[in-house]
């Protein structure tokens, strides 16, 4: 559901820094209104009374919210080249200065991620980020290290995805040089400690033994499979003996090949000067100096090679809803102006991805009270194919109508236009909340930032309004038609098998029609898996 929110912001006098915002919503009445006078018998009370009844007079307070009106947003794009600055040793750091709060916001990134996780030790890329922030660093063991940044009041992290990893840090204005000297040692120098790298290994075995008790665990994971397959890094989970091979030498190893000076990009924003922060980064990168060889980083990452098999496929559990997932991939992205880019952004809002307006919230959840919540996904892959699911859970007796009005909306979408207060609607709420994507000076520069490691070009978003503002109806139906075809998507159900498969006791659906409608064949059970391993394991009776 989206929220609408009334902001008014001045600008004080003068201009207003290189990059920095200027937004500008004047309010007004479109009429004045009226209210009785409030009596009172005590004179005090009276005499406020009075005063309020003037005040609700004026020209300050409409009768009804539904009669404000506002100015046409301003709202001009910040210029990514006024804060990108090129340091001495080829990083780029974006610099987006705000004075408001004497607080400091640093984040470094770089194209590493489990990509780069050999097969035997997947899981390597993320534990090595954990390491750098809690295993210590430079001249700090781990207490020496979180008593230091406890001194300095500083917010330290360190983190790695599937093809990027980055470390932040939050501080005070008055203790910044202190906190970008542990900034860096974390970054250039960590320690690897071997007692807390004992302790984070054995708190992710924990985490591994839990990971079937959830059900949406036990549903992503046998959906990215379903979708993907188990090779892709994407789709990899950490087992046990991964973990068993991973050692502080490994760690080290890891860090010393990719996480090298000349990659990083940097964003600043808060309570500093351009030229002395740049100056500071300058100086402590060009004291780091990592050892050995840098390793080749192959770039893009790797595509997905898997072809999934349409069809019904379902985990047993004894839980008294049926988790659900229908979809299927879709395609990597044609460049940042790939034109089904926007008409797919706008054909999932309509579908299910706009919250209460969509179609699939009003009728499961709405219109039926079959969910508490159901909605859908779709996005074109960066650098592998990317997905489209609608997902939603149900009680048992329910999922398969569920299910069914699911697939009625897609075949809706994919063969009558939609309306025109629809997409205008969804048009609107992109186009209008697009300047809270740019809504602070951290947010600025992360942005641009986020730019360069994807090679997203600045046009992207000089272009972004007008491009979601040229998506026709017909745009809608032409990529529904393209992308979601019915045949071609599975369906994961995650339940008591025996409960959902006969449908509701109504008769309006069970899950056996979607068996035809997906190729002919029989739904599936995914075999139990032991949460540590991962291996298929034998159901006990």
């Amino acid at each position: 559901m989206r929220a609408t929110r009334v902001t008014s912001i001045s600008c004080p006098p003068g201009d207003p820094a290189p990059g920095s915002l200027r937004v500008s919503r004047p309010l007004r009445w479109r009429r004045p209104c009226a209210a009785a006078p409030i009596v009172t018998a005590l004179p005090l009370l009276a005499l406020l009374a009075t005063a309020a009844s003037q005040a609700a007079t004026s020209d300050e307070i409409p009768a009804h919210p539904t009669e404000l009106e506002y100015e046409p947003l301003q709202f001009e794009l910040p210029d990514p080249d006024a804060i990108r600055h090129q340091l001495p040793g080829g990083q780029v750091a974006f610099v987006a200065e705000d004075h408001t709060l004497p607080l400091v916001d640093i984040t470094v990134s770089t194209r590493v991620g489990s990509f780069l996780d050999p097969d035997d030790r997947v899981g390597l890329a993320q534990l090595t980020a954990i390491m750098m922030r809690r295993g210590g660093a430079g001249d700090l063991d781990p207490d020496g290290f979180e008593e230091r940044a406890d001194f300095l009041a500083a917010e330290l992290r360190s983190s790695a995805s599937d093809y990027q990893s980055s470390a932040s840090v939050n501080c005070v204005r008055a203790a910044l040089d202190g906190c970008l000297d542990l900034f860096f040692a974390m970054l250039a120098t960590p320690r690897f400690d071997d007692a807390q790298l004992r302790i984070e290994k054995q708190n992710l075995l924990e985490s591994l033994k839990q990971r079937n008790d959830d059900p949406a665990d036990v549903a992503a994971r046998e959906w990215e499979w379903l979708l993907f397959g188990r090779e892709h890094h994407s789709t990899r989970r950490v087992t046990g003996s991964d973990l068993d091979r991973i050692d502080r030498d490994a760690l080290a190893a890891f860090h010393r090949d990719y996480w090298r000076p000349g990659k990083l990009v940097f964003s600043v924003s808060g309570d500093v000067e351009t030229p002395a922060i740049l100056a500071q980064l300058a100086e402590r990168l060009a004291t780091w100096r990592p050892g050995g060889e840098a390793a080749d980083t192959p770039w893009p990452p790797p595509p997905i090679r898997h072809r999934p098999t349409p069809g019904v496929y379902y985990v047993e559990k004894e839980i008294p809803q049926g988790r659900v997932y229908i979809g299927l991939p879709t395609a990597q992205l044609d460049g940042w102006d790939d034109p089904d880019y926007f008409p797919t952004l706008l054909m999932n809002d309509i579908l299910g991805g706009g919250g209460f307006t969509s179609r699939i919230t009003k009728r499961i959840r709405s219109d039926e009270g079959l969910a508490y919540s159901a909605g859908s996904q779709f996005n074109l892959g960066l650098y592998w194919q990317g997905r489209f699911q609608i997902g939603f859970q149900s009680k048992s007796e329910t999922v398969a109508f569920a299910t069914q009005i699911a697939f009625e909306e897609i075949d809706r979408l994919r063969n009558e236009l939609v309306s025109e207060q629809e997409l205008a609607t969804a048009k609107a709420a992109f186009i209008d909340t697009f300047p809270g994507n740019f809504d602070s000076a951290e947010a600025v520069a992360s942005i641009y930032a986020s730019d360069v490691l994807v090679d997203r070009p600045p046009s992207f978003w000089r272009q972004y309004r007008s491009r979601v503002g040229a998506v026709t109806r017909e745009d809608i139906r032409r990529v529904a038609r393209e992308y979601l075809v019915p045949e071609e998507m599975s369906i994961l159900v995650v339940g008591d098998w025996e409960e959902i498969a006969p449908g509701d006791p109504e008769g309006r659906a069970k899950m056996g029609q979607f068996e035809s409608i997906l190729g002919e064949r029989p739904a599936r059970e995914l075999p139990a898996r032991d949460p540590v391993s991962l291996e298929v394991v034998e159901r006990r009776p």
